[in-house]
């Protein structure tokens, strides 16, 4: 860890992020331009995600499989709307064993197309549907402005596709995608996501409907969090995914796909950091709790040995804890800012007035009410005391998070204050629903429709750029995203 700390998120919050994630030991920049390494202490945060996520989609009736990386080209031409919008992306193999491939080869920036080709192989019958798959993959989409776990050339995701027999059966299954992402974003990163439809020109290439989970981070701009796409027969059409009804007929089945990637994780860094560094909420931290042990030699053995047995007991308690023991030529300063740094929600310090008083000294990444930031607690009573804690910090950062979001949104309908609004936060706004308005405003303020939210109050009124009359029945958020 560098001693001189971040640069603060007021005076850069760019430079904030980029430097974190590196001081925290969570990523190291890749060999190829756009790339990322995922150290070991990143690693582990996604593994605790991808756990619990896995387990949600697996309790919900779907199956893991693993299909190709490579696609063929001419797969992607097959559905029109797809191939345009991601085109720009797209990483081909044109030359593999030393000569030219007779066909480029695309590597998988989604998998819409390959599954849509088995899934056309596997299907015959009504009784073979609903075909419900995921798979937990990396991804290559060629970045033109990377930024570590927002926007890499290669990241880590899973991605749902699903084959129904009608709309209705797809529509719940988009949906059920969608409040998954909304509550593992709430309950797992303490981020409290909207979620809503995107509007057309925001739609994923290729579906019918998209929905997504939008989150505001602390400098105000939007994160795109997980979507989830109602395709249509889009992709049956261009697949020829269909089964034989009850009555023997040959009909198109209609599919979804919905994803998630290791850029929530982003999301959680930037909705909860501080200039300080990481604030993990604990449902997502490697380490709950470190425990340094204080003092030098004889002291600091009698401090180690008595760290050691807390630490077990607090282990014993179903608890990430980690004991910093074995790095004696490293102050307790140095490393009270390190576990700082790396956003460990709580820290126990233990030195020899600790130990002689029967207490441990138990320190909060932030303070969760006024006065509880440091406090004693008897040796004793530590384990069974910190699954409250941890509880209570959870939920404290959720709060702290919607809070912020609330006082950073605003419903506008003036343009003057429109731009003004989005100059520091979200505009709850009313928009005609024409693409040609999106694209004016994103060039006079760069700022897009995020989400039509499912739970907004119905209101009529006009659009706040051109005037004509709104399109959704209700306001819509905007503001400028990642």
């Amino acid at each position: 860890m560098s001693r001189e700390g971040v640069t603060p998120q007021s005076e850069d919050f760019s430079a904030w992020y980029n430097e974190l994630v590196v001081q925290a030991q969570l990523v190291d920049r890749g060999p190829v331009r756009g790339t990322m390494v995922i150290r070991p202490y990143g690693y582990r945060v996604w593994e605790l995600l991808q756990a619990d996520l896995d387990r949600r989609i697996k309790d919900a009736g779907h199956d893991n499989a693993c299909f190709p990386m490579l696609i063929p080209e001419s797969y992607f031409k097959r559905e029109a709307e797809h191939v345009e919008g991601f085109s720009p992306e797209l990483a081909v193999v044109t030359h593999a064993g030393g000569k030219d491939l007779e066909e480029p080869l695309v590597m998988r920036p989604t998998s819409e197309t390959v599954i849509g080709e088995y899934m056309a192989k596997w299907i015959d019958s009504h009784r073979d549907l609903p075909l419900l798959l995921n798979q937990w993959a990396n991804v290559v989409r060629w970045e033109m402005r990377p930024r570590m776990f927002l926007r890499t050339t290669e990241f880590l995701w899973q991605e749902g596709h699903t084959a129904h027999i009608d709309e209705g059966d797809a529509m719940r299954e988009t949906m059920w995608a969608l409040d998954t992402y909304a509550s593992v974003a709430r309950e797992l990163a303490a981020i409290p996501v909207i979620a809503g439809e995107k509007t057309p020109g925001e739609r994923f290439a290729g579906a019918v409907r998209t929905y997504t989970i939008e989150g505001m981070m602390r400098d105000g701009r939007a994160l795109q969090a997980g979507t989830s796409h109602y395709l249509g027969t889009n992709f049956a059409k261009a697949f020829e995914i269909q089964y034989q009804d009850e009555a023997g007929k040959l009909t198109l089945a209609h599919t979804t796909s919905w994803g998630m990637s290791t850029r929530m994780i982003g999301g959680m860094i930037m909705t909860h950091g501080d200039d300080k560094g990481l604030v993990l909420p604990p449902r997502l931290a490697p380490y709950q709790v470190v425990i340094v042990p204080i003092g030098r030699k004889e002291q600091g053995e009698q401090a180690a040995a008595e760290a050691r047995r807390l630490g077990a007991a607090i282990k014993s308690m179903g608890i990430r804890v980690h004991v910093d023991d074995n790095r004696p030529q490293l102050s307790p300063g140095f490393k009270f800012n390190e576990w700082e740094m790396r956003g460990v929600p709580v820290r126990i310090e233990l030195g020899k007035r600790d130990i002689e008083g029967g207490v441990a000294t138990v320190v909060r990444r932030l303070p969760t009410v006024e006065g509880q930031g440091k406090e004693q607690i008897p040796l004793d009573k530590v384990p069974e005391v910190l699954p409250g804690i941890l509880a209570e910090f959870q939920s404290f950062l959720l709060a702290r998070a919607e809070a912020f979001r609330e006082e950073h949104t605003a419903a506008v309908d003036a343009w003057d204050a429109f731009t003004a609004q989005v100059g520091t936060g979200w505009a709850r706004a009313f928009h005609c629903g024409s693409t040609a308005c999106e694209d004016e405003i994103k060039a006079e303020t760069a700022a897009t429709p995020r989400v039509i939210p499912a739970e907004a109050p119905e209101e009529t009124g006009v659009c706040v750029k051109c005037g004509q009359p709104s399109a959704y029945g209700k306001r819509v958020i905007f503001g400028k995203a990642y």
